[in-house]
């Protein structure tokens, strides 16, 4: 499923209490590339930006952690996966690296027929 930059903010605010399902690798990063341009404008803004990015990063962290939950649902883990990022460095660079992996369509638990965390 190929979704747009706009498609994907959209899926992004729209889905931002549904912890079940799965979420592309776009659904995924679009949100988060968004996030960091964002980030980078507020920084440019001196105080009111730090101000306006600390408004901005407490009205997303509910949809960052729901968007993440469907990504490792996508891969065919579990949504407790994004708690390796508590691990300092180390666990940042793995949910990277799962957050990329390609979607898993052949055994996904979270994918299968039956299942109530189905797509």
């Amino acid at each position: 499923m190929n979704i747009t930059f706009g498609e994907a903010i959209s899926l992004f605010y729209r889905n931002w209490k549904d912890f079940n399902g799965c979420a592309t690798r776009a659904e995924y990063w679009y949100p988060a590339l968004y996030m960091f341009i964002v980030g980078l404008v507020f920084g440019f803004l001196g105080d009111t930006g730090t101000i306006l990015s600390g408004l901005f990063a407490l009205i997303n962290i509910v949809p960052g952690i729901a968007v993440g939950i469907r990504r490792m649902h996508d891969i065919g883990k579990s949504g407790w996966w994004i708690l390796i990022t508590l691990i300092p460095l180390i666990g940042g660079i793995w949910f990277i690296v799962l957050a990329a992996t390609p979607t898993k369509e052949v055994g996904n638990p979270y994918k299968e027929a039956g299942n109530p965390y189905k797509v």
